[in-house]
């Protein structure tokens, strides 16, 4: 795979990967961050080891706020995140997996500067501090842990997510009031539009020539304004996207009224993407039935980006609304063995 290539002569311990047992598979860019893009990370590392997670960089919260005020850094926790959703199932991916998600936690009646910080956010910074480079930073990483494919920044620089949200006022009217920062955004509600900022960032080169040489790039599952949407909204990012030979797969979430995405449905979420790039075409929509209550007026949302819907059972068993990676992986592989 290509995690090795390149200046950095490192081979992690054997066993570490596992990657030989698999077939090369597909050549596959996966985009959002957060949980969702973990979510499909953690199915695709299951059938190919040609895999390039690109990470969203516009986080302003937790323990990647702090680092990125603090430091001026790209903020690492959706970073860290992918590369813990490419480590193996062995003993070795699944400590080193624990180690990145360690979360150090205020001692009895006192605090320190550590509290709250993941070690695979601090992992990442120190590795960019000595390296003087993102992306070898995030290679190294990937290596340590025994990933199954890179994960890359979506921009070489941090980014600010801005949105307009509709407040009720007394006299029930609306008025707009602009909400800075991903975090605020994420839970702001009812969001009109929204931007990234600067308008005209730099997108990460490696990233862009991945979604040229990709055979498929997935997009979504996640946080619809403050995840999946960024990439359209970044300008090189959203033109490399529009251009690509690559045959293109919108994952939906399994749960569409959150509270960054108050009142929409799943169609509403289609007619958004298709609103900020017009050009952005699609072939495959993947969703579980249970979050499409009306299909009909769904597949004409996804007419107007050119896609086949395809419904799937691949939520997980259990209240919550998360993926299962077995269900998601063998609908992403009767996806690709259809293309």
């Amino acid at each position: 795979m290509g995690l090795l290539t390149g200046p950095l002569p490192l081979v992690p311990p054997a066993g570490g990967t596992g990657s030989g047992q698999l077939d090369k598979g597909p050549t596959v860019v996966a985009l959002g961050g957060g949980h969702g893009l973990a979510a499909s990370l953690s199915a695709l590392r299951l059938l190919t080891t040609e895999l390039t997670a690109i990470v969203t960089v516009a986080d302003d919260g937790g323990s990647s706020g702090r680092l990125r005020e603090e430091y001026g850094v790209l903020p690492p926790g959706d970073l860290r995140m992918a590369l813990t959703a490419l480590c193996d199932d062995t003993d070795w991916g699944r400590t080193w997996r624990d180690v990145m998600q360690h979360r150090f936690q205020p001692g009895a009646g006192r605090g320190g500067s550590l509290d709250d910080h993941a070690m695979g956010n601090l992992l990442i910074v120190t590795l960019w501090e000595l390296l003087g480079d993102t992306v070898g930073g995030l290679k190294w990483a990937g290596a340590l842990l025994g990933a199954r494919g890179q994960v890359l920044p979506m921009s070489s620089i941090p980014l600010t997510i801005e949105g307009d949200v509709r407040v009720p006022g007394p006299d029930g009217t609306y008025t707009l009031e602009t909400v800075r920062g991903q975090a605020r955004c994420a839970v702001a509600g009812s969001l009109d539009s929204v931007r990234l900022l600067p308008e005209s960032a730099p997108a990460c080169v490696e990233a862009l020539t991945a979604i040229e040489l990709a055979d498929w790039v997935v997009l979504g599952p996640g946080s619809w304004y403050t995840s999946v949407l960024p990439h359209l909204l970044l300008p090189e990012m959203r033109q490399a996207l529009t251009d690509t030979p690559a045959k293109r797969c919108l994952t939906m979430n399994l749960a569409t009224d959150t509270k960054e995405t108050s009142g929409m449905s799943a169609a509403d979420h289609l007619r958004v993407l298709h609103s900020y790039a017009p050009g952005f075409s699609v072939d495959v929509v993947l969703a579980d039935p249970v979050s499409v209550p009306d299909l009909d007026e769904f597949k004409r949302a996804a007419g107007m980006l050119g896609a086949e819907v395809l419904l799937g059972k691949v939520g997980a068993s259990s209240r919550r609304p998360i993926h299962d990676p077995l269900r998601l992986a063998t609908a992403y592989h009767d996806i690709f063995g259809n293309s």
